[in-house]
């Protein structure tokens, strides 16, 4: 079992900065997949980004078309923990953000087996 909390949501004006945290305990590994994935008002739960670590410690990383250049996931080994920094962020990037665990790379939330309990992101305009 893998424990994955997330923290660092809020209200922000548009424009502004962000970054969302998540903690994972439990059964981790030493190569992993780390996902985000927001869900907004209303709408199906979307993919965000990803981010992999090999066992050789080489991260590697994934973004959604809407937040590529916005948005930067990464990953601490040692807290066993993931950012997600969100710039220039937009009234469409408000939504319930998730993160998740995976043992693939994948965009498919469906290939992910655990997951937090999502944070509340919301941007104003």
């Amino acid at each position: 079992q893998v424990q994955l909390v997330e923290s660092g949501g809020g209200l922000v004006q548009a424009g502004g900065s962000l970054r969302l945290s998540c903690s994972a305990s439990g059964r981790t590994f030493s190569s992993y997949v780390m996902g985000w994935f927001r869900q907004p008002p209303a709408k199906e739960r979307e993919f965000v980004a990803f981010i992999r670590r090999s066992s050789g410690g080489t991260y590697y990383g994934d973004y959604a078309d809407s937040v590529r250049g916005r948005f930067t996931i990464s990953g601490d080994n040692a807290k066993n923990t993931v950012y997600l920094q969100m710039n220039s962020l937009k009234p469409e990037d408000t939504a319930v953000y998730y993160c998740a665990h995976s043992r693939s790379t994948s965009r498919n939330s469906e290939d992910y087996q655990y997951w937090g309990q999502g944070t509340q992101v919301t941007v104003s305009s």
